[in-house]
């Protein structure tokens, strides 16, 4: 079992930055994937960035150029970063990870509590 724990979220300005972080800890083999959803009311949980083992990484169109994840693979921590935050960004993050529990074990899913962020003057 992963539990994932965020951090950063808050209240900022549009045109700010802020940073998040995710902390995964338990008991696993390998994360392959490392992400971050959002999901705001009254519409659906989507995806905004993931990045896999080898530091390959996906972007939502609505934030590419804006936002940036990282992760460092030995702390099993991830990162990210919002820049140039508009008002349409607020919603609650949700930290993600797929992870094999065991060698050649099939992969599992996890998902964090979420975090507020809300961009708003």
């Amino acid at each position: 079992q992963v539990q994932l724990v965020e951090s950063g979220g808050g209240l900022v300005q549009p045109g700010e930055s802020l940073t998040l972080s995710c902390a995964a800890s338990g008991s696993v083999f390998v994360i392959a994937v490392m992400g971050w959803y959002r999901q705001s009311p009254g519409k659906q949980r989507e995806l905004v960035a993931t990045i896999a083992s080898g530091d390959t990484t996906v972007y939502a169109d609505a934030v590419k150029g804006r936002f940036i994840i990282s992760r460092n693979s030995a702390k099993n921590m991830t990162y990210l970063q919002m820049n140039s935050l508009k008002p349409e960004d607020t919603a609650v993050y949700y930290c993600y990870v797929v992870y094999v529990r065991v060698l050649a074990g099939p992969p599992s899913r996890a998902w964090g509590q979420g975090t507020q962020v809300t961009v708003s003057s």
